[in-house]
């Protein structure tokens, strides 16, 4: 043999060998991966033909147990149906029926009448015990299917994060919440009835060979708590029945890593079952589509821009006169009184409007864009949510006074409370900005994984406030819980904690002004201050019956941290 015929021979082999691991691959997909989808198909297709079997991948909560229970996955459910051209009895048929089904016997008879119909269904989701009575009856041309669903163990829990599907043009894919953000991984193909068997089989050899088409669709682990996500959702409930607010929501992060433990929002809706909702509005989820002016939790922020960029020291001094005047228009603190002579931890400790305004003006008006474009605010915060909004924060770019002013203190720049909670989230974490994010894994159906998390986290941030910065704005926010949050009520005597309420009144889309009382309440804290675990945001739309955040919800934050202090056995700093 010449080494022309050795090299065909060679070629020829190889390209043998190419299609039967192609076929062994292909194969093994078919029956081992997908034989129950097949059989199920197989059953039925005499009544069905064209009917496919829907497949979705699952996603999971992460429990502090290292467990990862269900989010969203499939369920099994069963449907009944009828085949009227095979009946020869439908009295007989109705009567075996209805002892398990609520049917209709005019209906049912009326169904079954018509000769040439080869399929009616008469019951979905139907539960295990009565499918199986039914089809051991063996009543001729009634059938039994074994279908898949979308099911959503947790009921209502994280169901904005999580999303929902839908069908349109006979397509299911994920229409909100991870569910939508994953719809590339979460997806798979159905399998279809109408194609021939062999014709899938040599096209499942191409994908399987030729691309890596398979290697793209997994299941998800998310990085929600179940339990801390649960103890949110019955805080805020409780919280929103007391205080009777139109909306309500919170959102629980480790400040080094971005890591989402728990997000909710109220009103919410049952995943399982919409079909009494109204509007379709709900399925939105506020805390990253939304934006609303925040009040006083911006001073920290605003303070540490005054630090950073040296237009101020912790020992500075100004006179507060109460008010001031920038552009023809007149910005008060919340009482309008002066204070006269007063450090810069007032400004903190009682929440002057007038003390942050002197900061920002101090910092001039490019210096301190800058900065606060550095934090994130108008941009959006990447997380993996679909629909985010960047904010409306075109405050920033106007060059006013006025504008800059009345932003140091949390008016006229609107953001999500997921881009607040990032931004108040540098004071946590030395100083670094942090992406944050709801999936921490991918679990890919050829047995692979990718790992989300490792790419963030306080070594990859970006670093927007020098930590010294940062660490004197933490002192001053600890002695505002120590001393003036509640006259010192709330001080825990062995934990640090940092935080600051925010209150502010509500846009009126009438008159192009503020209600005279209304109020967005605004509350953030971290802890311990200053090796900071969680960051607690929490936030709530017109609550009825008081007027500043310190009244509604200084109560549910220290139930929060109280509660996560115990449930992560957090050591004390004290």
């Amino acid at each position: 043999m010449n080494s022309n015929q050795r090299l065909r021979a060679r070629f020829i082999l190889g390209c043998i060998i190419f299609a039967a691991c192609g076929l062994t691959i292909t194969l093994y997909s078919t029956q081992i991966l997908h034989g129950g989808e097949y059989a199920t198909k197989a059953r039925k297709q005499y009544v069905k033909p064209n009917t496919a079997i829907f497949d979705r991948g699952s996603i999971f909560f992460a429990a502090k147990d290292g467990s990862h229970p269900a989010a969203a996955t499939l369920a099994t459910n069963y449907s009944i149906f009828m085949s009227p051209k095979l009946i020869k009895d439908p009295s007989g048929t109705y009567q075996a029926l209805s002892q398990y089904l609520k049917l209709d016997q005019s209906d049912f008879l009326k169904k079954a009448s018509i000769a040439d119909d080869p399929y009616e269904e008469l019951a979905k989701k139907v539960e295990v015990g009565v499918a199986q009575s039914i089809s051991a009856m063996s009543l001729v041309g009634v059938g039994v299917n074994k279908e898949n669903s979308r099911s959503y163990p947790g009921g209502t829990l994280a169901a904005h994060t999580l999303g929902l599907i839908g069908e349109n043009d006979g397509t299911i894919k994920g229409r909100y919440g991870l569910e939508s953000s994953y719809e590339n991984i979460l997806t798979r193909p159905a399998v279809g009835s109408g194609a021939n068997i062999f014709a899938q089989l040599f096209t499942g050899i191409r994908d399987s060979v030729l691309s890596d088409s398979s290697a793209a669709h997994g299941d998800i682990v998310t990085t929600i708590e179940p339990t801390v996500q649960g103890y949110l959702e019955k805080t805020l409930e409780k919280t929103r029945v007391e205080w009777k607010s139109d909306e309500i929501g919170g959102i629980i992060m480790d400040p080094h890593t971005g890591n989402i433990l728990a997000m909710s929002a109220l009103p919410s809706f049952d995943p399982n079952d919409t079909s009494s909702v109204k509007d379709p509005a709900i399925f939105s989820n506020p805390l990253v589509e939304s934006s609303y002016e925040m009040g006083s939790i911006m001073k920290p922020l605003t303070v540490a821009t005054g630090l950073d960029s040296g237009a101020i020291t912790p020992t500075w001094t100004y006179d507060d006169t109460g008010t001031m005047t920038l552009s023809g228009k007149k910005i008060s603190n919340f009482d309008g009184k002066a204070r006269g002579v007063i450090p810069v931890q007032e400004i903190l400790s009682q929440s002057l409007n007038v003390g942050a305004a002197t900061v920002a003006l101090a910092v001039g008006k490019d210096m301190f864009a800058k900065y606060f474009t550095s934090f994130g605010l108008g941009s959006k915060t990447g997380i993996d949510q679909p629909n985010e909004t960047a904010g409306l924060t075109s405050n920033l770019k106007t060059g006013r006074d006025i504008e800059i002013a009345t932003m140091a203190y949390g008016q006229g720049i609107a953001i999500s409370p997921m881009a607040m909670t990032r931004a108040l989230a540098i004071l946590a974490n030395n100083g670094k900005i942090v992406q944050p994010h709801l999936v921490q894994e991918i679990d890919y159906v050829d047995g692979t994984k990718k790992m989300i998390a490792s790419v963030n986290g306080a070594d990859n941030g970006a670093s927007v406030l020098k930590p010294q910065s940062v660490e004197d704005v933490t002192r001053m926010l600890v002695k505002v819980v120590d001393v003036a949050l509640r006259k010192g009520a709330f001080k825990m005597d062995h934990y640090s904690v940092a935080a600051k309420t925010g209150t502010a009144q509500i846009a009126d889309p009438v008159t192009k002004g503020y209600y005279p009382d209304r109020y967005l309440h605004s509350f953030f804290g971290y802890f311990p201050a200053y090796n900071p675990k969680f960051i607690v945001f929490l936030y709530q739309k017109y609550p009825k019956g008081a007027q500043y955040a310190s009244e509604t919800l200084t109560n549910p934050f220290y139930d929060l941290t109280k509660f996560l202090i115990d449930y992560y056995d957090v050591q004390p700093d004290r």
